[in-house]
């Protein structure tokens, strides 16, 4: 069923990005009704939003409905979430002080739903400490706020106070419409991208690993309740907001980050393709080119799944096996050799599998043997498959 978020839009500059935010959300099929304050529609009119959300929208507290209901109590119950986007001082200002003058915040004091605020404005009126104060206040009564970005703004000034991406919004709905919330209480832990072995100050060796698929388990994690921790290697994706992100780039980094958050983890999914080999001597001045061969001698590094597995206690470890050969005797042979739960196996030379892509077909295998295969689908719904069949088995 599709789930209803009313948009809050006050009046602000940042007034024309709450059309991208609503744009967005109807690409989730999601339904949305928008409400407009009067100073709102000075920036923008209400039919660009009606024609993005294909609802008509609300702006004048006083105009006849277009059913025999009280528009404002009719929202209020219908919507799974109400987002204020942009929330001017104003608006936090009313809320906080129990104002209730105008269609959207008389709707926000009907809700019982959860109340988002996406703050946009000055900084120094983001920072004043009225406003400050009211957003303490509303916190504290459990209304929740998505921080304003620092950097330039309209008026010139630079500072906090700017409209959070677009994109950081809506993940932070979607994160809050997610269900089920099965992993609420849970630590997760998730390691993703590539390592990089030094070998001199400018070269390394590494993989081709980009990390989409170790940053789409945390997502799953995190909307599912889970407090998540990711540790990545370089990557070009955006960390999940809401989660405990720390980057890394050599084995021994990794394995420090990891070693300090696994004894208090709960579920460790192990996507990262660690480097195996390091140089023996790593060279402080660049290696200039010469005029024959360069012979570079490789040493073991730290196997760090294995380090995990022979440590664990309570957790549950997932490992991941990229394979281009004997997928399922490669993958059981590390199942059982690194002492893990579960192993995610998958055929790297397959199309629309593997590195680089948003895709993934995999074979999930538990520790007694018996083993899921998963078709071609995002690497979303991996991880979302990866933690059903985890929770089916506790």
């Amino acid at each position: 069923m599709s789930k209803n978020v009313v948009i809050g839009v006050s009046g602000g500059i940042a007034v024309y990005k709450a059309l991208d935010v609503v744009s967005k959300l109807k690409k989730y099929d999601i339904n949305v009704h928008v409400i407009m304050t009067k100073s709102a529609q000075e920036f923008v009119t209400p039919l660009s939003f009606q024609s993005l959300s294909q609802n008509m929208v609300i702006k004048d507290m006083f105009e006849e409905p277009k059913a025999f209901e009280i528009q404002h109590i009719s929202l209020a119950k219908k919507a799974d979430l109400l987002v204020v986007v942009p929330a001017t001082a104003n608006i936090i200002g009313k809320v906080a002080g129990g104002i209730a003058d105008d269609m959207l915040s008389t709707t926000i004091m009907a809700t019982r739903a959860r109340v988002i605020f996406a703050p946009a404005m000055n900084t120094n009126m983001y920072t004043n400490p009225i406003v400050q104060d009211n957003i303490s206040k509303l916190k504290g009564l459990g209304y929740e706020f998505i921080n304003p970005a620092s950097g330039r703004l309209a008026c010139g000034d630079v500072g906090d106070g700017k409209l959070a991406d677009t994109e950081v919004i809506v993940d932070y709905i979607l994160s809050s419409l997610h269900e089920p919330k099965d992993l609420i209480g849970k630590k997760v832990l998730v390691t993703a991208g590539p390592t990089r072995a030094n070998l001199d100050p400018v070269r390394f060796i590494s993989n081709k690993s980009t990390g989409k698929m170790g940053y789409a388990i945390a997502a799953e994690a995190r909307d599912r309740g889970a407090e998540v921790v990711l540790v990545s290697g370089p990557s070009n994706e955006k960390a999940p907001a809401g989660i405990k992100f720390i980057s890394v780039e050599t084995n021994e980094e990794m394995l420090k980050a990891v070693l300090e958050e696994f004894d208090t983890s709960d579920i460790v999914v192990k996507s990262a393709a660690v480097a195996d080999y390091k140089p023996k001597v790593y060279s402080k001045e660049k290696i200039k080119k010469g005029s024959g061969d360069l012979v570079l001698e490789l040493t073991r590094d730290n196997d760090i799944l294995k380090t995990l597995g022979e440590n664990k206690k309570h957790q549950i470890l997932v490992g991941f096996a990229a394979e281009s050969n004997d997928v399922l005797k490669n993958a059981h042979k590390k199942l059982e050799g690194k002492n893990l739960d579960y192993i995610v196996a998958n055929n790297i030379t397959e199309k629309d599998a593997g590195f680089g892509t948003d895709t993934n077909r995999v074979i999930i295998i538990k520790r007694d043997g018996t083993s899921v295969s998963l078709d071609n689908m995002s690497k979303r719904l991996v991880g979302y498959e990866l933690f059903n069949m985890i929770l089916e088995n506790k």
